[in-house]
């Protein structure tokens, strides 16, 4: 992908830094962009489950549930921890649940009721 001409004020170094970033937010926006993975971090965010207590929870089969783990531990968003046969999972950077905090912010603020 082609960068940007440089603006005045900005060097081509700092736009290199800056485009890196850039692909850095959009695979983490990419990985979030689905109703299923949203809802998941948003229950992780408050304290790590098992699958079992996620599908009850959201009400769908535990497939699904796997299936959407598997892509947000892929993306290093979710941790696992083992306890005997059950697999805990929790948010994989402290940083993620304050960008949900926010990002929730910015709907509450223009929320109706």
């Amino acid at each position: 992908m082609p960068l940007p001409k440089t603006e005045p004020g900005i060097t081509g170094q700092e736009l290199q830094k800056l485009a890196v970033k850039a692909h850095e937010a959009s695979d983490l926006l990419k990985a979030m962009a689905h109703q299923t993975r949203l809802l998941i971090l948003c229950i992780l965010a408050k304290e790590e489950r098992t699958v079992s207590q996620i599908e009850e929870l959201l009400g769908i089969q535990q497939a699904m549930v796997s299936q959407q783990l598997a892509r947000l531990r892929m993306e290093g968003l979710v941790n696992t921890r083992r306890a005997g046969r059950l697999v805990y999972y929790s948010i994989g950077n402290a940083n993620l649940t304050i960008f949900l905090d926010s990002l929730f912010g910015l709907f509450e603020a223009t929320d109706p009721d």
